[in-house]
């Protein structure tokens, strides 16, 4: 006992020279320390075990286990199972990983200490769709972004594309300005000249070749982009634009039935005030364009009392007494409405052991802003997988979407065009074909068209999925996808054909399958994760196309039902096929938690490439390094941190038939002199069995990470990518008996930063507040083209921006009082002479500014409190010096068409009366007018979304599980120097724009 205790670190710090009674009393102390286990005996060696486990109970390997302030240390193995050795039972246990909030456990002399770790990045450990598979987002090495849906779900967007604008740096959406349509779809700028710049869209992993106006917004779980050839590498041949993986909602197993239903009405109006000029302005318009007669000389700013305007406009604008006619019609007030978007949807969805199910119907209306835009859409989702044992399942994903745009517009150019003196309608109120008594036709023509227009959609993947019961880890998945689309568009008019009437009817159909077989193989041994992917698939697609057409209708009853009846009758048909072979292998490996490979090989082959060409290889390969779970990077304010760098090709699938000869009909022959006329076909383009298809290669280096507790949080992405054997249509010697034949080239070059920002600004209990700030820029640069030179006929650089605009250079209107040379007059632009030789000629030309943005940028700011949610989003494209330009040049000249349109009211039109204005209006055309380009850069307030979720008694009482109230602004206010409709939809002052328009709507979504 007595040399227990002078082992004993409690005993030995006191002097060895101490009163008996004391140490009689350490002897009972020692004793009582012994037999009743005390920390004194803890000083002895002893071995600690335990597991760690996720929130959800799960193990997890490679955490991090050490003593607090001491040397030992280990890691748990894939079972999430660690055994540590202590020195003193006194210790704290450090449990760290990657995402997850540290723990620290007091071992208390216990053999046994268990840890549940907490998230602190949820996000991290988000599943992210990468192509034939899914991976956890701290294990992806490309740049791999998954849009947010969440923030968006309650905006009136009718199109699930419009939920995408600005979200994504890299990611380019544009607007939309006609009821149901697509927007404009781009990731990281342009990779070709005129091939194809479609981005590719796979629908629950197969291929879709539909329209996003099928697509039921509420239906969609997530959208994964996949921005960098590393990542896109994957899909090979039809890669190089960029791909939206997009992933529908399903049930979730061992989930009782859930019914949610969902209702929303939305207001649409223009954003800004355009109108035509009124009857006042119209007239003064006349005025100036006549300025020589209407005002007194020498400054034309006096009016000339004898001036008789009513000489001076249209004949069809005066009455029989040659006086203006009296009127003062808006025919875009006419042609116009308040638009409006009414939504409803129903699902029930749930699960069992065996079954999980979502089944879904929804029905969208909305009404456009010009009358008949009108866009109706039913759909119907069915998803269902079924466990048929515990190694198999099997299951469905469909959907059948019914879109009808029935009604013609009336023309839109014309109701802006026709001037206001002028009506649709005379006294009996029947319609006015020709107005002004040309062929200039009455802009409610086409509204008074019996038109049916109707596209109906099927989607489905029927899959199978086998986990190989002898070999762990290894299953293999069957998809059979299929796209099958319907477009009829039926019209007949009374007023068709010089009003003779004329009706038709045009019938596409579509089809493609997809047949997917997939092999993966995923384990974890020790420190060692592997995931293999192996691919082989085919698709194939099918087009049919009829017109049958006829005018000449003595009585039009039947309309477009009876074709036959019509004195003159047309049929025109067309079709095509093409066919797509391919296989892929991908290796996903991770070693301890730290090190990420990811190496791709997909091998394409497609019916369309050329003869010598039919094939295609596109490797990639990628690393990642998450340095945050190094141990010398273990520091309290670094959550998470990984570095990535990728490099992989992928090809651009341009259209099929470039590379061969083909045929087209129209070519007419006369056999000999008086001879009849012979109609037949004749070959129109020269085949190049050695056309190379186009590959872009790119290179993308990238940073995650999260900071201070997930306070602040992010990517940046660098990336360059360059396209070469750029497909164009280069002209050839007529001798040759052709055109253009389509041939390579050059290359080009993007190259470009992505950052996003996320930061949690307050984060109590019953507030939060939260921003996400998104930065992107893209240069495009042509690096090489046929030949050495530049191609300045296609406006084609090197070392520019395949987007240059390339032209004369305006300097100024000619003013009265000077003289303007030969072939300009006054009032007409005064082009630049650049060459500075006295002439103005072609040598004069230059690069005036460049189409492409100099960088985008967004900001959303989200807050909650208690039931309240409360989301505003912000999005801008800045043009920077000399780019993001459009053409916007309304000059006006004093000919027929000049004096009998209508324009904007707000155009800044030249005049004795306005010397400063901005845009030509001359009594003669001149010899060279230059193109006027604007800056669209602009500020928009896009999204504003204000919600309550019910809660207390009575919602439980009432069984809901969801009972939310929102309101919703879409495009509220737009901040822009740029004139006209719309600098996004690049529609400026010109007389056929549409507006973009904003909508406020009131929605209620339910779940019982």
């Amino acid at each position: 006992m007595r040399k227990g205790l002078l082992t004993c670190p409690c005993i030995v710090h006191f002097s060895p020279i101490i009163p008996c009674g004391l140490v009689t009393l350490l002897l009972v102390m020692a004793s009582v320390c012994i037999v009743r286990a005390s920390p004194c005996r803890g000083h002895l060696a002893q071995t600690v075990s335990g597991k760690v486990t996720d929130e959800n109970g799960q193990p997890m390997t490679g955490v991090s286990v050490l003593v607090k302030e001491g040397k030992a240390a280990t890691q748990t193995n894939a079972a999430g199972n660690y055994t540590l050795t202590l020195a003193t039972p006194n210790s704290i246990l450090v449990f760290s990983a990657v995402g997850y909030e540290k723990q620290e456990i007091p071992v208390n002399g216990s053999d046994t200490v268990n840890a549940q770790m907490k998230a602190i990045n949820n996000s991290l450990n988000d599943v992210i769709v990468v192509g034939y598979g899914t991976q956890k987002k701290r294990d992806v090495t490309g740049a791999v972004v998954s849009a947010n849906l969440t923030d968006f779900k309650n905006a009136p967007n009718a199109n699930i594309a419009q939920a995408l604008q600005g979200t994504v740096p890299g990611l380019n959406v544009g607007q939309v300005n006609s009821a149901g349509s697509t927007p404009n779809i781009s990731i990281r700028g342009a990779n070709t000249i005129s091939g194809n710049s479609r981005v590719l869209i796979v629908l629950d992993g197969i291929q879709y070749n539909g329209s996003f106006e099928a697509i039921n917004p509420d239906d969609i779980a997530s959208i994964d982009v996949l921005k960098d050839a590393s990542a896109t590498a994957v899909y090979g041949a039809q890669a190089a634009n960029g791909v939206l993986l997009i992933t529908s909602r399903r049930g979730k197993k061992g989930d009782k039935p859930r019914v949610a239903i969902s209702s929303s009405y939305a207001t649409q109006s223009p954003r800004g005030n355009i109108r035509p000029m009124n009857r006042a302005e119209y007239l003064q318009h006349i005025r100036d364009l006549y300025y020589e007669e209407a005002y007194l000389g020498p400054d034309y700013t006096q009016p000339n009392p004898n001036f008789n305007i009513a000489s001076r406009v249209d004949p069809s604008l005066k009455n029989t007494s040659d006086q203006l006619l009296p009127n003062d019609f808006s025919w875009w007030d006419a042609g116009t409405r308040t638009g409006s978007i009414a939504d409803h949807q129903l699902s029930v969805s749930g699960g069992g052991d065996k079954v999980n199910y979502l089944i879904s119907v929804n029905y969208t209306d909305q009404k456009g802003f010009i009358r008949n835009d009108d866009f109706k859409r039913k759909g119907i989702r069915v998803n269902l997988e079924t466990q048929i044992a515990s190694w198999w399942k099997a299951g469905i994903q469909s959907f059948g979407s019914f879109v009808n745009k029935d009604g013609s517009e009336p023309s839109v150019g014309g109701l802006f065009t026709f001037a206001p003196l002028a009506v649709p309608y005379d006294t009996a109120g029947r319609l006015i074909p020709y107005p002004f008594n040309t062929n200039l036709t009455n802009p409610f023509h086409g509204y008074y068209t019996d038109d049916l227009e109707r596209h109906n959609y099927f989607f489905a993947n029927l899959y199978t999925e086998i986990s190989i019961p002898f070999i762990k880890g290894l299953s293999y998945r069957l998809n059979y996808g299929n796209n099958y689309r319907i477009n009829q568009q039926y019209n007949a008019s009374i007023y068709g054909a010089g009003l003779t009437g004329s009706a038709s009817k045009e019938f596409e159909s579509y089809y493609d399958y997809t047949l997917d077989n997939i092999v993966t193989y995923n384990r974890a041994f020790k420190k060692h994760d592997v995931n293999v992917t192996l691919l082989y698939g085919a698709v194939e697609r099918n087009n049919d196309y009829t017109l049958s057409n006829a005018n000449g209708f003595s009585r039009l009853t039947l309309g477009y039902n009876s074709l036959e009846l019509g004195t003159n009758r047309f049929a025109n048909s067309d079709a095509w096929s093409e066919a797509l072979a391919y296989q892929m292998a991908r290796v996903s490996y991770k070693y301890d938690n730290k090190y990420l490979l990811t190496a791709t090989l997909r091998r394409d082959g497609f019916s369309g490439f050329a003869a010598n060409h039919k094939y295609g290889t596109f490797p990639s390969a990628a690393l990642g390094w998450i340095a945050s779970n190094e141990s010398f990077m273990k520091v309290s304010w670094l959550d998470y941190l990984k570095v990535r760098a990728g490099y992989g090709i992928s090809g651009n699938q341009t259209s099929r038939y470039f590379s061969l000869s083909r045929v087209s009909s129209g070519a007419a022959y006369v056999f000999g002199d008086g001879g009849s006329t012979v109609f037949g076909q004749q070959v129109q383009s020269l085949a190049n069995p050695n056309l190379r298809w186009e590959r872009t290669a790119g290179i993308n280096a990238g940073v995650d990470f999260a900071l201070f507790q997930d306070r602040l949080s992010g990517s940046l992405d660098y990336y360059q990518t360059d396209t070469k054997d750029l497909l164009f249509n280069v002209n050839i010697p007529a001798i040759t008996g052709f055109g253009t034949i389509s041939t390579n080239v050059g290359n080009i070059r993007n190259r470009g930063v992505e950052l996003s920002l996320t930061s949690k600004n307050v984060d109590l209990k019953n507030f939060t507040w939260r921003t996400t700030v998104t930065f992107s820029r893209n240069v495009n640069k042509i690096l090489q083209l046929i030949g050495s030179g530049d191609m300045t006929a296609s406006s084609l650089f090197i070392g520019k921006s395949i987007n240059s605009l390339y032209g004369y250079q305006a300097n100024g209107i000619y003013q009265l009082g000077e003289t303007p040379p030969a072939g300009y007059y006054v009032g007409t632009y005064r082009v630049a002479d650049n060459t500075k030789d006295g002439n103005i000629t072609p040598a004069d030309r230059v690069i005036l500014g460049y189409g492409e943005p100099a960088y985008r940028i967004s900001m959303l700011n989200s807050f909650d409190y208690k039931g309240f949610s409360f989301t505003i989003f912000f999005n801008s494209v800045q043009g920077g010096k000399n780019g993001y330009r459009g053409s916007n040049s309304p000059t006006k000249i004093r000919d027929d068409n000049g004096v009998r349109n209508n324009y904007q009211h707000t155009i800044d039109f030249w005049s004795p009366r306005n010397p400063n204005g901005k845009y030509a209006r001359s009594a003669v055309s001149p010899t060279i007018t230059p193109t006027i380009y604007q800056d669209r850069s602009f500020i928009r307030l896009q999204d504003v979304s204000l919600s309550y979720r019910f809660t207390g008694a009575w919602v439980n009482k009432l069984k809901f599980q969801n009972l939310n109230l929102y309101v919703s602004g879409k495009n509220l206010a737009t901040w822009t120097n740029w004139e006209g409709w719309d600098p996004e939809t690049n529609q400026g002052l010109t007389n056929d724009g549409r507006p973009v328009l904003k909508g406020y709507s009131l929605g209620i979504n339910a779940t019982f």
